[in-house]
């Protein structure tokens, strides 16, 4: 009855019919499920509550996060994206800021398995997939092969200096990333769901490294910056390290909440106006393109592919019902554009003869392209 009561009120109010954004995100709250947050309760939730309830985890997720981390908000908030995106991570950052710590505290609020693999020269795809080993069957006295697995079956995988391992061996990982399952003597092994890699890179040591090629860059959603705390979060981690005092990280989520959110993001609406947004920010990359400005001419060889659309937009709907709305806006895109395109191009050597970086280049974009929503609804009606 409340529902519409709502609705008349609103219709009343503006006279007209309500716009496709509306309409859509009422269509999503028409739709129950279970809880989120209690999985067992057996009272259905729409989706547009489940959306409130995730807001208040996102902010309980923090302040569980705040007991052993120090700063990193833009961090932990484009971890939890890539999350509940169904996607990965690839954090970029000098020694020693708690990358790590970050990514086993994360597991711990959610509640999922985690394990870290040290990527070295000598690693073998096998020491990360896992192997079969010839063990002796108690039941039939026989000696059969059993396949062990490895680190790579956890709910999320730190790869930490992904670099420094052979090329063999990064493609064993970034193929169960993409595919889920890992294959080994005829037989595949699922994954088990949620599953999410956050790889670490060193930007200092360039020496003995392997770097990874650009259409394996492509499979990992973000590309995290981590850079230095400030002053006074210096003082702070010192404070926290060196105390005696260590609190205890509480679960606040687990992996059927966090499955059931990531099933909700798809079904976030997005308007028309986003989709063109987006289109036309991630097609002015490419210096092929007639309508790219004459900066993308001048310093990028090769622009963004498709796959940062669908990461642009599915990354929009997970930071938007993470901040208690049911709809993505241009500023959920706008938000997350660095992380989604700052790997995704090829700059030339102009732009490093002149200190160009591709940050500067989607920064330029975001100023250029424009994001007037009247301006995409003019251009649908009149096509």
């Amino acid at each position: 009855m409340a529902k519409k009561t709502t609705k008349k009120a609103a219709t009343k109010k503006t006279g007209r019919k309500l716009s496709s954004t509306v309409k859509a995100a009422e269509k999503l709250a028409q739709s129950a499920k279970k809880s989120i947050i209690k999985p067992e309760a057996e009272d259905p939730i729409s989706d547009v509550d489940a959306v409130k309830k995730l807001n208040d985890a996102r902010e309980a997720i923090v302040q569980e996060l705040r007991k052993s981390i120090v700063g990193m908000d833009q961090v932990i908030d484009e971890t939890l994206i890539a999350i509940f995106s169904r996607g990965h991570g690839l954090l970029e950052g000098v020694p020693g800021l708690a990358k790590t710590l970050l990514v086993s505290s994360i597991a711990k609020t959610l509640s999922l398995t985690f394990k870290r693999i040290q990527f070295t020269p000598d690693l073998m795809p096998s020491d990360i997939t896992g192997s079969e080993l010839l063990q002796d069957d108690p039941e039939t006295g026989q000696r059969q092969f059993m396949f062990s697995k490895g680190p790579i079956f956890a709910n999320i995988v730190l790869a930490d200096e992904i670099n420094r391992t052979p090329p063999k061996t990064q493609a064993a990982l970034l193929e169960a990333m993409q595919e889920k399952i890992v294959s080994a003597g005829g037989d595949d092994y699922e994954l088990d769901p949620p599953f999410f890699v956050l790889a670490t890179q060193n930007p200092l040591e360039q020496e003995g490294t392997y770097t990874l090629p650009e259409a394996q860059l492509d499979r990992f959603m973000f590309k995290i910056n981590v850079g230095y705390p400030s002053e006074q979060e210096e003082i702070d981690i010192m404070r926290s390290v060196t105390g005696s005092r260590h609190s205890k990280l509480n679960e606040v989520l687990n992996k059927q909440d966090i499955i059931a959110l990531q099933d909700l993001v798809s079904r976030v609406p997005v308007a028309d106006h986003i989709f063109q947004y987006v289109a036309a920010l991630v097609r002015a990359t490419r210096p092929a393109e007639e309508n790219a400005p004459g900066f993308i001419k001048d310093f990028v060889s090769w622009g963004c592919g498709p796959r940062a659309c669908l990461n642009l937009i599915t990354g929009a709907k997970a930071r938007a019902i993470l901040r208690g709305r049911f709809n993505a806006s241009l500023e959920d895109v706008q938000a997350l554009a660095l992380p989604v395109m700052r790997h995704r191009m090829g700059l030339n050597f102009a732009a490093q003869s002149e200190g160009v970086d591709s940050d500067h280049v989607v920064g330029r974009l975001l100023e250029e392209i424009p994001s007037d929503k009247a301006l995409y609804e003019k251009e649908v009606a009149t096509a």
